[in-house]
């Protein structure tokens, strides 16, 4: 019993000693500095997706995402990835935005990584910020 008792005891000292010299693992951490230039950069790329939104640019007829999508409104950033019925398989928000830029503006699409998409669903996620994730959603 009393070797039982010394057992316990023994690693009761060693969880405790882990527990109280173990160097706590965290994440990378930020300065203020750092937040806010990050956030600058974000706001410039959310106004250069309202850019691109709000012009006709991106296709060839003289349409603009913004006609259909004013503050673009009913696109749902939040429910992608989900099916969509115009592509017919499971996509995300990139690859629609792709086919309304093929479709009704009659453009090009551009790239998963390209600075244009990228800002366009800043800028789209931002006018949705708030709005709870529901992946999958209609």
């Amino acid at each position: 019993m009393e070797h039982k008792q010394m057992t316990f005891g023994f690693l009761f000292a060693v969880m405790h000693s882990l527990l109280v010299f173990a160097v706590p693992a965290s994440a990378d951490e930020f300065t203020e500095a750092d937040m806010k230039r990050w956030q600058e950069h974000y706001m410039v790329a959310v106004k250069q997706g309202r850019e691109l939104f709000t012009d006709a640019k991106l296709g060839t007829n003289g349409v603009a995402c913004a006609q259909c999508h004013p503050n673009a409104a009913n696109t749902h950033p939040e429910t992608y990835p989900k099916f969509q019925k115009q592509l017919g398989r499971v996509t995300p928000l990139w690859e629609m935005v792709n086919w309304c830029i093929r479709n009704p503006l009659e453009g090009e699409d551009l790239a998963a990584d390209d600075e244009r998409m990228i800002a366009l669903q800043a800028y789209i996620t931002h006018e949705r910020r708030g709005v709870k994730l529901e992946p999958g959603k209609h």
